[in-house]
């Protein structure tokens, strides 16, 4: 179906985006790049909110709900992002895209605390998901990385971020709320930057071709390609094919910055995927195509 390929293609794109995130800070320190990269998001999304609000399908209940809303989702996504950005100077790109996809299974189960249901194919998918996760981290005197352990923290954020999202879309338009949660990601990022870090002007404009595939194409095209796609695709279907962005994450790592992964990691990756996609499909569905299948 087109619309399972456009999604596809969004996670190709931010699969990918790992590697530009890795190549941005030959040149620029993390909270640097991050401020940089979702101002430049934020400016990507004019375009959408020019087209929305022609076809007048931009709409805000409340100014108090914009405000807190783009403060609440923005902070959560900053916390994301920075943990995210800041992991992959001790991890590598394979490892970062599949811990964070982590999210998919947290976000049922931190959903548990908002009394939202969880069936029992989440418990499973969680179980496969941190058996994959000691295979692809924890090393034989059982300690765990740095960078693996600030993707790990980074996960729980993206989760809550998620469950955010959810409740603040329903009252305020959603590319809106993207658009401000990126501006004040941004906003923090580069303050933060500005008291712990020097930058220079000459690293900014070194680091235009990272910063022109995070900004633009990651954020501007690959969140209008979702948008797009998800009017036509099942939630389902959606969200199993966007956590394939994990294994464009690791084949980026591999083919654009000669990353490897030994026996150990690959099977921790296998698992760590298989787990994303347990958690998203019912059982019973499982257990009825396997009837169909037999039959």
């Amino acid at each position: 179906m087109p619309a399972n390929f456009i999604l596809l293609l969004a996670a190709a794109i931010w699969g990918f985006g790992f590697v530009a995130q890795v190549f941005g800070m030959d040149h620029l320190s993390p909270f640097a790049f991050n401020g940089v990269r979702f101002l430049i998001g934020a400016l990507s999304l004019l375009p959408l909110v020019w087209y929305f609000k022609r076809k007048g399908k931009l709409y805000v209940s409340q100014g108090r709900d914009l405000l807190w809303g783009s403060l609440m989702v923005g902070s959560l996504l900053f916390a994301g992002a920075s943990l995210q950005q800041v992991g992959l100077l001790y991890t590598t790109a394979a490892n970062a895209g599949f811990i964070t996809g982590l999210y998919i299974v947290l976000v049922p189960v931190l959903g548990l605390a908002l009394k939202h249901s969880t069936g029992l194919n989440t418990w499973l998918g969680c179980g496969i998901a941190v058996l994959g996760l000691f295979f692809l981290s924890v090393k034989d005197d059982f300690s765990i990385g740095y960078g693996d352990l600030l993707q790990l923290l980074g996960a729980c954020f993206w989760a809550m971020h998620i469950l955010a999202v959810d409740h603040f879309a329903k009252r305020v338009s959603p590319v809106i709320l993207a658009q401000m949660q990126f501006l004040v990601c941004g906003v923090l990022s580069l303050l933060i930057s500005a008291g712990f870090e020097t930058t220079e002007f000459g690293n900014v404009t070194a680091a235009w071709a990272s910063l022109a595939y995070s900004g633009l194409i990651s954020v501007g095209i690959g969140y209008t390609l979702q948008v797009m796609a998800q009017k036509h695709a099942h939630p389902a279907h959606a969200a199993i094919i966007l956590s394939l962005e994990t294994v464009f994450a690791a084949i980026g790592g591999i083919l654009l910055l000669d990353e490897s992964l030994s026996v150990r990691e690959l099977t921790g990756c296998g698992l760590m995927l298989f787990g994303m996609l347990v958690s998203q499909v019912p059982l019973r569905y499982l257990v009825k195509s396997q009837q169909e299948s037999l039959n």
